[in-house]
This record gives structure tokens, sequence and C-alpha cells, in this order.
């Protein structure tokens, strides 16, 4: 008897400390950064039916009341102003919180698998150097932990951290390097979401019944599996995407793939279907921008430049989308994880700066095919996004190759003329296509004037 008197008196002592403790997720923090100008998505938990008080210091008039539901959960939303800070935010209720240091600025997800991910700590070109002055009190950045769930969770691992060497250093480089380039052209604090996980297919990032209630996407799923990184459709989403629902936000970034290769067939069916499933979750139908997986050589079976076709194809399909180019980054094609992240960072900066906020950025879009026209035994193919003309790396392009109706392609010679390029071949009298870069491993030799590498494209669908 005695003994349980005790277990009573720990239990009910508990109890009382839980009792009317107002409980937040870890996406609001000390340190967070809000999306400006915006009505944001704010939750947390409470006693059962208890009204909640949210005071916010840049407009301490304006006190948001919300009543906590009967499982304790309460959701609302409260206005953000124009970029600045620090503010403070108090969510008053039974008990109190204060959340310090808080920005309103630019808000990012960064998402993908290994490329996304790749951080200093894996000697990055300039890494240590890029490290050592990365303090900036303007850049905030919430790393998401890499753990994969059955069901979708409310709550993940991951805290906001003021951008410093230690932890920039620890984050994917591409997202500090966008989040930087992004926060010195607009003088805006920037708050970087960093999910993501290198191996791992795009399926594992969307909701799982958008996948099994799709015989396409769910007959040709990717179903391959491996210790080291989750497979199942779904896992990452639950756990990694889900429980920063719905916050505000301004956009994401996508570096991912390589791990679809082998399903390439339904890529940009997969993408569209996630592109959707965050769009509906945070309820916003914020831009969109990915990066064209690089030249890597994947053997004998390789089909990565079916991957690339379905990547662009994402882009001409989806609306407020967009894809940058990065086939002249590689400094190995047997290492599959580029070094050079800086200019990767600035492409997607540069694009977002350009699409999402109307600045002037010249040149931001890489050269791609845009029409063929046969001229005799030649044949002008019409590039967009090269308006100013084509350049290349050498006397003649020699990364075209040309065919006839036989489907035999051979080698072409090449002429550039302003923003087409002239191909013909001793070998075929009569051409009917062109490929450029349309392998594993080959990269450019063609840019535009501004130094934006040419798209790998085909106009063959042999």
């Amino acid at each position: 008897m005695k003994k349980l008197f005790f277990t009573l008196l720990i239990l009910f002592a508990f109890s009382a400390t839980m009792f009317g403790k107002i409980m937040l997720p870890s996406i609001f923090a000390d340190n967070m950064v809000l999306q400006q100008n915006s009505e944001v998505a704010i939750w947390g938990w409470s006693d059962p039916g208890e009204t909640v008080k949210i005071v916010v210091s840049w407009n301490s008039k304006d006190t948001v009341k919300v009543k906590a539901g009967n499982t304790s959960a309460w959701k609302t939303t409260i206005k953000t102003i124009t970029a600045g800070g620090p503010y403070s935010i108090r969510i008053l209720g039974n008990s109190k919180v204060e959340l310090k240091n808080v920005m309103l600025g630019e808000v990012w997800i960064c998402s993908g698998q290994s490329n996304m991910e790749w951080s200093v700590n894996h000697k990055i070109m300039n890494g240590e150097e890029e490290a050592a002055r990365a303090t900036n009190t303007n850049i905030r950045i919430f790393h998401v932990q890499k753990i994969g769930a059955e069901l979708p969770q409310q709550d993940c691992y991951a805290t906001w951290s003021v951008c410093s060497p230690e932890t920039m250093r620890s984050t994917s480089a591409i997202g500090y390097f966008f989040a930087r380039e992004i926060q010195q052209k607009l003088n805006v604090p920037v708050g970087i979401i960093v999910s993501a996980w290198g191996g791992t297919p795009a399926e594992v990032w969307i909701e799982k019944s958008r996948i099994e209630n799709n015989p396409v996407l769910n007959r040709h799923k990717y179903n391959e599996r491996f210790d080291w990184w989750p497979g199942i459709s779904g896992a990452l989403y639950n756990s990694m995407i889900a429980p920063i629902v719905p916050y505000g936000i301004a956009g994401a970034i996508w570096y991912q793939g390589e791990s679809n290769c082998g399903n390439y067939q339904i890529y940009s069916q997969l993408m569209k279907t996630l592109i959707e499933n965050w769009r509906a979750d945070f309820k916003k139908e914020f831009p969109f921008y990915l990066v064209q997986i690089a030249p890597y050589d994947y053997g004998d079976k390789g089909t990565s430049e079916y991957l690339r076709e379905q990547q662009e194809l994402i882009t001409r399909t989806i609306p407020n989308t967009g894809m940058v180019v990065v086939s002249d980054l590689v400094d190995n094609i047997k290492d599959i994880h580029p070094k050079n992240k800086i200019d990767v960072g600035k492409r997607l900066a540069n694009f977002a700066l350009a699409e999402t906020y109307k600045q002037n950025m010249g040149t931001y879009k890489s050269p791609s095919f845009q029409s063929m026209q046969v001229e005799k035994e030649k044949l002008r193919i019409s590039f967009s996004n090269a308006t100013t003309g084509l350049k290349s790396t050498g006397k003649t392009p020699v990364k075209f190759l040309i065919s006839g109706e036989d489907q035999k392609f051979v080698p072409a010679t090449a002429k550039i003329e302003g923003s087409t390029v002239i191909l013909s071949s001793k070998l075929v009298k009569t051409p009917v296509a062109v490929r450029f870069c349309f392998d594993d491993t080959s990269m450019p030799d063609v840019f535009s004037t501004e130094g934006l590498p040419l798209a790998p494209f085909r106009t063959d669908k042999w």
C-alpha cells in the first residue's frame, strides 16, 4: 500500500506539472523566421476547452484568441508585417510561452536527396572558407532530423538556429548559398527549412494515399529496399513534411532524382503529385524550383538522360515551377555529388529572385531546345533563353548528334549562328533528329553568352 501511495503521488505531481502547460511544435521556437506580409498559421496544444491568447510584439494591439478542442489541439493565424525584427510572440493561457528573437522575412523549404543534404562536412568546394564567414543573424536554419514514420507525425526533431560557422557547416550547403543570395539581394531575413535525406526516391516525400490511389504511380513506384535509407511511399512525408504543415512559406527548392532513374517514366507525374500535395498542405500555390540532376556514370544500365528529360517536362507542364541546369559544374563523372554547391545555390537564387521577387537578374535561365527546321541536308535548331546568342567552349560544338530515319546517330558538324545552331553530317543525307548530351555522362560545350549551359535534349521519341 505504501508503494502504491508513492506511485500515485508521483503520477499526481507529474500530471500537475503537465496540466495547463501550453505546448508548441518545434517549428515554433526562438530564432524562427515567419513569412512576412502574410497571414501565417500557428498551432499547438493546451488544456481542452482553454482559450489561448497570442500577442505579437510587432502589433501588440492585435491579440488573437483561439479555443483548444477536446483533443487539446488549437490552430489559428496571425498577421505579419514587412520584414524586420527581432520580435517576440507571447502565447497566454493557464500557462504562458514566449518566443524570442523572431524575425519576419522569407521562408523556403529545401528538400530532396543527398545533393541537397550535402554540407561543408562533406568536403564541398571552398567549404571551409565559406563556413568561416557564415556568421549572419539574418539567416536562420531549421534542419529537420532524418527520421521516417509509417503514419503522419505532429512534430519533428529540429530547432531554429541562427546562422553561424558551426550551424552552416552542418546543414544543406545549397540551402545556405541560396538563402545568402536572397538575403543579400532583398536585404530581409531568410529562414530555410532543410528537410532532405540522401538516396531517397520522390515517393517517400509524397502522402502515401496519393501514391496508392493512383494506379500508374502505385504500379511503377520505387520498390528497392535498402538498410540505409527509406523507400516506402510516404515514409518521410509523414515525419519530415507533415509536422511543419501548414507553416507559412515563400516557396521550395528541390534537388532529387538520381534514385528515380529506374522508374523515370513516371517521374514528371510523381513530381506533379508531390507539388500538388505540398501546395494543398501549405494552402498556397508557391513556386517550386528544381535542380536538373548532373552527369554521372551510372554504368551500362544508366537511364539518367530520360530522368533529366522528365525534369524539364515538369517545368513545361506545371505552373509556377522552374529548373536550373548544372551539367557544367561536375568535376568528376564518377562522383554523384558534384563539389560545387555554391553555383547551384546561386542559380536557384537567381531564378527565385527573378521569378518570385521580380528582381532584374539578367539572364537566369539556361538555353533550351525550342524548335527544329530542316534546311535541305541540314538542320537548324532554335533555342529559347538565348536572345544574346550562344557560344562554344571549343572552336565549334562537338556534342551534337544527328540521325536519319535509320535512327543511327552520328556526330554532327555544328555551326553557331546567333541563337541557332546549324547541324549536318556527310553520313546523313536527310537528317530528321538531333540529340545534345543525351546520355549519362556528357557535359555541355554550348552556353549562352552569359555562361549558362545548354540543357540536354533530344528531338526524337524513338
